[in-house]
């Protein structure tokens, strides 16, 4: 099997191009790529535990700490301590988390369309449903 058969390969190397480019587009907002997941997540749904952000983000609990600890430091979250379990954090953006959104919404629209634009439109829904389907993303 030569690399370009392999979908492991293709996906993981898109995937690392993507990143990179990203990760250089929120340097200039101070961020790095591993605050990206989260950041996106809570912009979907606040109040999420720290036990659920880490399933939306494909992260471990510990290391989901860490990410949680540097956006509390930058200002971009607050944890809520839930009234009935003294131990589960609820997460909160603060105004200034939710005023990057617009702005890193947009620079990651920026990347996925210097990827996506050697694929005509139709090329583009096709990749981006197969590979929903892929990983059984059903929203």
């Amino acid at each position: 099997m030569k690399r370009y058969e392999n979908l492991g390969y293709l996906v993981s190397h898109l995937n690392i191009a993507l990143q990179q480019e990203l990760d250089t587009r929120l340097k200039r907002y101070q961020l790095d790529i591993k605050l990206w997941p989260v950041l996106f997540s809570l912009w979907q749904k606040q109040g999420l535990s720290q036990t659920e952000l880490s399933k939306y983000c494909d992260v471990a609990n510990y290391t989901m700490t860490r990410l949680l600890d540097q956006l509390q430091v930058q200002g971009l979250i607050t944890r809520h301590q839930e009234a009935d379990n003294r131990r589960v954090f609820q997460i909160y953006l603060t105004d200034e988390g939710k005023a990057l959104e617009q702005d890193l919404i947009r620079e990651a629209e920026w990347v996925n369309e210097q990827f996506l634009s050697a694929l005509t439109l139709s090329e583009q829904q096709t990749l981006m449903a197969l590979l929903n389907k892929v990983n059984r993303f059903d929203d």
